[in-house]
C-alpha cells in the first residue's frame, strides 16, 4: 500500500515538475513583453532587444529584477522533471541536468545587465558589465542548442526533425540579432533587432512546451492509457518510438 502512495506522489511529482517547463514559457513572454513592456513607456518590441526592458536605465528593471527569482527556480524544477521523466533515456537525462545548469547559470543575469540604449557610447569600449552580458548571452545559446540537440537523441525522426528546425532558426535568427546589435554599438538604428531576437528565442521556449507533452504523454501511456489509450499512438506520432516504460524509470 506505502508503496503504491510512494508512487503516485513521485508521479504528480514529476507532473508537476514538468509543469514548470510551459510555465516558464508563458511568464517569459507574459513578464516581459506584457509587462514590462508597458512600463517602459516607448519600448518598441520590434527594433528593440528584451535584454533592454531589464537594461541600466530602464524603468522596467526594478519590476525584472523583482521577479527574475521565478525563471531560474522554473528553469531548475523542469530539469528535474525532465530528469525524472527520463526513464532509461541517457539523452534526456543529460538534457535535464543542461536545464539545470542553466538555471544555475541564469543567476548571473543579474550582475551584467545591458547598458541602456542611450548610454551605449558609439565606437567606444564595451562597458564590463556588457561584456558580462555577451558572456552570459552566449553561454545561454550554447546551452539551449545543446538541450535541444541533446533531448532529440532521446526520440524517433519527426522529433529530430523538428529539433533540428528549431536550431537553425535559433542559429539563424540569433545571427541576425548579433549583426543588429553589432549596429546599436555603432551608434546605427536596429530596425528589427527585437524581431529577430524574439523569432530565435521562441523556439526554445517552444521546445520547453513540446517535450512537457511528449513526456505527459508517454507518462500517461506507460501507465496503462491513463488518457483513454490515445496516449501511446499519440506519442509514436510526435517521436516514432514507444512510450517510456515505467519501470525504467520515475514517470
Amino acid at each position: 500500500m506505502s508503496s503504491t502512495v510512494t508512487l503516485g506522489t513521485g508521479a504528480r511529482l514529476t507532473q508537476v515538475l514538468l509543469a514548470c517547463g510551459v510555465l516558464y514559457a508563458a511568464l517569459y513572454v507574459i513578464l516581459n513583453d506584457v509587462v514590462a513592456g508597458s512600463l517602459y513607456d516607448g519600448y518598441d518590441p520590434l527594433s528593440q532587444a528584451v535584454s533592454e526592458l531589464s537594461a541600466t536605465d530602464s524603468p522596467a528593471r526594478a519590476f525584472l529584477t523583482a521577479v527574475f527569482p521565478v525563471w531560474p527556480v522554473l528553469m531548475i524544477a523542469f530539469g528535474i522533471g525532465v530528469r525524472r521523466a527520463a526513464g532509461g533515456r541517457g539523452a534526456l537525462r543529460v538534457a535535464g541536468v543542461l536545464l539545470v545548469v542553466q538555471g544555475i547559470v541564469a543567476v548571473l543575469w543579474l550582475a551584467f545587465p545591458m547598458t541602456s540604449r542611450a548610454d551605449i557610447t558609439s565606437g567606444g569600449p564595451a562597458a564590463a558589465n556588457d561584456v558580462g552580458h555577451l558572456v552570459m548571452t552566449a553561454v545561454t545559446i550554447v546551452l539551449i542548442l545543446l538541450e535541444i540537440g541533446i533531448s532529440a537523441l532521446a526520440f524517433g525522426w519527426r522529433f529530430r526533425l523538428y529539433a533540428v528546425a528549431s536550431i537553425v532558426i535559433v542559429v539563424v535568427f540569433g545571427a541576425l540579432t548579433a549583426v543588429q546589435a553589432s549596429t546599436l554599438a555603432a551608434g546605427g538604428l536596429t530596425p528589427w533587432m527585437g524581431l529577430f531576437e524574439r523569432i530565435s528565442i521562441a523556439p526554445w521556449l517552444l521546445w520547453m512546451t513540446v517535450l512537457h507533452f511528449i513526456l505527459m504523454t508517454a507518462r500517461h501511456s506507460g501507465r496503462g492509457g491513463a488518457c483513454g489509450g490515445s496516449g501511446t499512438t499519440t506519442f509514436r506520432e510526435l517521436t516514432g518510438l514507444r512510450a517510456p516504460d515505467p519501470s525504467d524509470g520515475e514517470l
